[in-house]
């Protein structure tokens, strides 16, 4: 397995293949319902929602760096910590779920298309490592979450 495949399959473990460490980030998300994803834990923590957008926030941002990309365009105003529509529904999920989806593949798009070099310098390496062990660490977070919500 060379340095791109196993990054990629690091990546895809932490996010919706089957990894070690049991839930991925999208497992994590399956069947959860409005009144779930905006639920927020006590003492102002983030809610599921405000989790994922954080996870695609990052995806963008790493991907934009590799790229070397103006960073500015992300499709959700601001940057890092996003806070959750104060009326979201159904719709405002779907959407920054799709959001998630669409900021993984596009990071996968850029590691395919990064040549050796790129590959073999170790800040670029640390950063796509880096990414899937943010995901793996916000599903630990949303599980969390979801127990607390359920009681």
């Amino acid at each position: 397995m060379n340095a791109r495949d196993l990054l990629l399959a690091n990546l895809d473990a932490a996010y919706d293949k089957r990894g070690w460490h049991g839930t991925t980030l999208r497992g994590a998300l399956r069947g959860l319902t409005p009144a779930d994803v905006y639920w927020r834990p006590p003492k102002s923590r983030h809610n599921i929602w405000e989790e994922v957008a954080h996870a695609a926030y990052w995806k963008y941002a790493v991907r934009q760096r590799l790229t070397r990309g103006k960073r500015g365009s992300f499709s959700i105003k601001g940057s890092n910590w996003f806070e959750s529509p104060p009326r979201g529904g159904e719709q405002a999920w779907r959407d920054v779920v799709e959001l998630l989806d669409i900021e993984h593949h596009r990071m996968r798009d850029v590691i395919e298309s990064l040549d050796d070099a790129a590959l073999d310098d170790p800040k670029k390496a640390r950063m796509i490592y880096g990414i899937a062990a943010h995901d793996a660490y916000h599903t630990g977070q949303i599980q969390l979450i979801k127990r607390l919500r359920r009681g």
